[in-house]
C-alpha cells in the first residue's frame, strides 16, 4: 500500500498559527502533527509517501526532505505557478485534482493507497483498515467517526447503508439538513480505477466532487466505523483541546519530551527556573533554554516553548506559548495560545498585541522591548545575561 498526504491548504480557521506555518506544520509537543502521521505510516511498512504542497510549501519540503529520516520515500507535488519575475504562487487545485496531476506526472497511484489529510493525529489500525476495504470489494473506503449534531456543519457527512454502502455524501451541511452524523475524518482507501473519474486540469475535491460522483454512478464505495483516536485540528480551538488532550496524557502513544525534574512537570535543556515563590502545577512543558522568574504561578495543561521568559510574578494559566515568548511582569495569559505578535483564546478569538491596553508579551529575542521601569530592569538584567 502506498499512501499521500494532503497538505495544499492555507489553513484559514487555524490563523493566526497558518499565517507563518502550513497547517501540517503546526506543532504538537514541539513536533509537526503531519510527522506523526509519516511516522504512523511507517510502523504500517507504508514507505511510499506523496504529499501535494502549495501554501508555505517550503517549510514542509524543508523539514522532511526525501523522508530518510523517517525510514521512507517522500516525493512532493507543487500546485500553483511561477511568475515571470520569479515569484512563486500557490494555487491548490482540489484534494482530488491534487492527485490527479501526480497521477498524471508519474503514475504514482498504480496499486490500493491510502489519502489521508495533513492535519489530524491519528492511531488507526490501517491494516484492519485495508483488509475491511479488500473484503467489501471496494474501489473506494472512508474511515468514519460520529460526532455530536451540532458538529456536522463542520465535516462531510456519510449517510451508508447497514452494509456500510455509502448512498449519500453531504459536503458539511447544516444541521437542520444532515442526515446522519457520521463524518468523514479525511482518510480514505482508494483503488487505482478511481483516478479514472478525476478530470484532468480543473480544481477537483474529494467531498464535495469525487464522493458524489462515486454514489452517482453506484460504485462500490464504502464507509469505515472503527474505534481509533482522530484528534483533528480544523479550528483554532480544536488545537487549544487538542494539546490540552495530548498534555494530560489522555493519547497514550505520544510522550511528553523533555526531563521530568517533578511530578508534572518536565523541562528541556538549560532551563533556568528561581523557585522563590514560583508556584508551577503540572502538567507542565518548559522548553529548552526558558528563564522562569521568582513569583511566576505557571497552571497546566501549559506548553511554554524554547526560549521562552515568564517575568517576575506573571501568571500563565492552561495556555500555549510558541517559543521565545516573553511574558512581561504581574501579567496574567488565560488560557491563551500567544503566536508571535498574536493571542489566541479557546474560544478561537484572536487579538494582535496592539489591541491590548497594555504590552502583555514580546519577542525574548528582541531586547528592545521594554515594559515599566520594573520592566526596564527585568529586560536590561536578562540581555546582561544573554550576552
Amino acid at each position: 500500500m502506498k499512501a499521500m498526504i494532503l497538505a495544499a491548504g492555507k489553513g484559514t480557521r487555524v490563523r493566526p498559527l497558518t499565517y507563518d506555518l502550513p497547517k501540517p506544520m503546526i506543532p504538537l509537543l514541539g513536533k509537526p502533527v503531519m510527522a506523526y502521521l509519516v511516522e504512523h505510516l511507517a510502523k504500517y511498512g507504508v514507505t511510499e509517501i506523496m504529499v501535494n504542497v502549495s501554501y508555505l510549501h517550503e517549510k514542509i519540503e524543508e523539514y522532511f526532505g526525501e523522508g530518510d529520516q523517517f525510514g521512507v520515500q517522500i516525493g512532493y507535488s507543487f500546485e500553483g505557478y511561477t511568475k515571470d519575475d520569479g515569484e512563486v504562487v500557490p494555487m491548490p487545485i482540489g484534494s482530488a485534482g491534487g492527485m490527479k496531476k501526480i497521477q498524471e506526472f508519474g503514475g504514482f497511484f498504480d496499486q490500493t493507497t491510502i489519502v489521508l489529510c495533513g492535519d489530524a493525529l491519528i492511531d488507526l489500525d490501517l491494516k484492519s483498515a485495508l483488509f475491511e476495504h479488500k473484503r467489501k470489494g471496494a474501489m473506494a473506503s472512508v474511515v468514519t467517526r460520529e460526532v455530536p449534531w451540532d458538529k456536522v456543519s463542520s465535516y462531510g457527512v456519510v449517510v451508508a447503508d447497514a452494509d456500510g454502502r455509502i448512498t449519500e455524501f453531504q459536503e458539511k451541511p447544516e444541521q437542520a439538513v444532515a442526515k446522519s452524523n457520521f463524518i468523514s475524518t479525511g482518510i480514505y482507501i482508494f483503488e487505482p480505477q478511481v483516478l479514472e473519474l478525476i478530470p484532468s486540469g480543473v480544481a477537483f475535491d474529494i467531498g464535495a466532487d469525487l464522493f458524489p460522483l462515486l454514489v452517482e454512478r453506484g460504485l462500490p464505495f464504502y464507509a469505515q466505523r472503527r474505534p481509533f483516536n482522530w484528534l483533528d485540528i480544523g479550528s483554532v480551538s480544536d488545537y487549544w483541546d487538542v494539546l490540552q488532550n495530548v498534555l494530560t496524557g489522555e493519547v497514550a502513544h505520544m510522550d511528553m519530551p523533555g526531563t521530568r525534574v517533578e511530578e508534572g512537570l518536565w523541562v528541556g535543556l538549560n532551563t533556568s527556573i528561581d523557585w522563590e515563590g514560583t508556584i508551577i502545577e503540572g502538567p507542565v512543558y518548559i522548553g529548552s533554554g526558558c528563564k522562569i522568574e521568582a513569583g511566576a504561578h505557571i497552571v497546566g495543561p501549559t506548553w511554554i516553548g524554547h526560549g521562552s521568559h515568564i517575568c517576575k510574578d506573571a501568571e500563565v494559566v492552561r495556555s500555549v506559548l510558541f517559543e521565545y515568548t516573553r511574558v512581561l511582569p504581574e501579567v496574567s495569559l488565560f488560557e491563551t495560545i500567544v503566536f508571535k505578535e498574536y493571542s489566541v483564546d479557546r474560544h478561537g478569538e484572536m487579538k494582535h498585541v496592539s489591541e491590548y491596553a497594555s504590552k502583555e508579551w514580546v519577542n525574548a529575542r528582541d531586547r528592545r522591548n521594554k515594559r515599566r521601569s520594573d520592566g526596564d530592569q527585568i529586560n536590561q538584567d536578562y540581555s546582561k545575561e544573554r550576552s
